[in-house]
């Protein structure tokens, strides 16, 4: 439709312009000294006038390129520059991600000698433009490049070099003013961490750590490498601080922050060596730390190995206990059996509503045998022998996958044969206690 528009517009403008020039019968008459005299028609002089007008025009656009040309063969020259270091820093790059990291220096180093061609440190004296016009993110290309060229030191352990290139590299960032240069900056910073901790060197990178402003020491790549750190240094308080902050901020999967930070309280736990320590780092934990079985067992048995009562102990058990009574299905069975061991020690002097708990257990479960085993232990220690013999042989023939209850089980069996005197019963009890593996 548009083409259709113009053909029209140029056929009316066509027919009007031969309406105008065939019958234009204007004559154009030129004088010069003394008394001569040349008659041209209008349209003549019209044609001839912007015949000169075309020939000026182009004669301009002629000088115009001559002038032009000096300037067009600096910029190409500026242009095959820049192209060959943007070769050289695409070819760095490659030969670090494929492992070739004397490659890539060498490349880097190609990449900088062009740079600093461009900027005029090594320039064609023909290019006598100033470097912020040839380059104008010249800082953040050679902040990158020294980046690259430290981290393939890094991977062929020259320290020395790594060190230089890391150094240039911050210099390079900080003079770029602009908010990528600070990115740039921050980026390096974090990835020298990561070289420190490589390294075995966690003072070092909790110091890198440290000098990173607020913002950027929160972001969840900065607090795995302070978790790692901290974990090195066997700093257990701040990886523990750590770990529950990446739990929060999600960089872990909901069962795999949990592990890590039972982990990290269990160390914590076990790294305390007076009952006022234990208790403060107990009370730090929250109700949902406490009822984890492993947490629970280990300041359990923390305690007992301390001094503490086994009624603190069962206290602290209490969450978890509460768990398996309900028989809840996320607890493994050797969780449930070393439940049971942790509240064996203390069961001469329990009380009555533990007495109750286990009672309650037992009747909702009576076909469990670490149930089985835990009611015949109680029994026993209450002296109710034919009750603790009942439940504790019915236990043997379940305990197979915990030896260790099994085999407590038999010893149980052959005490109880030699208070009612049955050396044969309390033989045969031994000798299946001494065969448990």
């Amino acid at each position: 439709m548009r083409a259709l528009l113009w053909l029209l517009v140029l056929f009316v403008l066509a027919t009007l312009l031969a309406l105008l020039a065939g019958n234009n019968q204007a004559v154009l008459t030129l004088y010069w000294s003394p008394t001569r005299a040349i008659d041209i028609s209008l349209n003549m002089a019209i044609l001839l006038l912007l015949g000169l007008f075309l020939l000026g025009h182009a004669v301009m656009r002629g000088i115009s390129s001559l002038i032009q040309l000096p300037k067009d063969a600096r910029r190409w020259r500026i242009q095959q520059k820049e192209r060959a270091l943007h070769g050289h820093l695409l070819d760095a790059m490659s030969h670090y991600l494929a492992g070739r990291f004397s490659r890539a220096r060498q490349a880097g180093e190609r990449a900088l000698r062009q740079e600093e061609s461009l900027n005029g440190q090594q320039a064609d004296p023909r290019d006598n433009v100033p470097a912020a016009q040839r380059l104008p993110y010249s800082t953040q290309l050679r902040a990158l490049t020294h980046f690259i060229m430290a981290e393939s030191s890094q991977a062929m352990q020259d320290g020395a070099q790594r060190d230089q290139h890391y150094a240039q590299a911050l210099q390079a960032a900080q003079d770029t003013r602009t908010d990528i240069g600070v990115e740039t900056r921050e980026g390096i910073q974090l990835r020298a961490t990561r070289w420190a901790i490589e390294d075995r060197q966690p003072a070092v990178a909790l110091e890198r750590l440290d000098a990173l402003p607020q913002g950027t020491g929160r972001r969840v790549l900065a607090l795995r490498h302070r978790l790692k750190a901290a974990r090195q240094l066997g700093n257990t308080d701040l990886a523990l601080d750590t770990a529950r902050t990446l739990a929060r901020h999600k960089a872990f999967t909901p069962e795999a922050g949990r592990v890590l930070v039972g982990r990290l309280i269990v160390d914590q736990l076990r790294s305390a060596f007076d009952l006022d320590q234990l208790q403060r780092i107990w009370m730090r934990l929250d109700r949902e730390e406490r009822a984890w079985p492993e947490v629970a067992l280990a300041a359990a048995r923390q305690l007992v190995s301390n001094g503490g009562t086994a009624a603190q102990a069962r206290a602290w058990l209490l969450p978890v206990w509460e768990r398996v009574a309900a028989g809840e299905e996320t607890l493994t069975s050797t969780q449930r059996s070393a439940i049971v061991a942790a509240l064996e020690p203390g069961l001469e002097d329990i009380d009555g509503d533990w007495l109750q708990r286990i009672e309650a257990a037992y009747q909702r479960y009576p076909n469990r045998a670490d149930m089985q085993y835990l009611m015949g232990m109680a029994c026993m220690k209450r002296q109710l022998w034919g009750k603790a013999q009942q439940f504790l042989s019915q236990a043997t023939h379940g305990l197979q996958d915990e030896p260790e209850l099994r085999r407590n089980a038999w010893r149980a069996l052959a005490e109880l044969a030699e208070e009612r005197s049955d050396a044969a019963a309390a033989q045969e009890a031994w000798k299946q206690a001494a065969l448990v593996r």
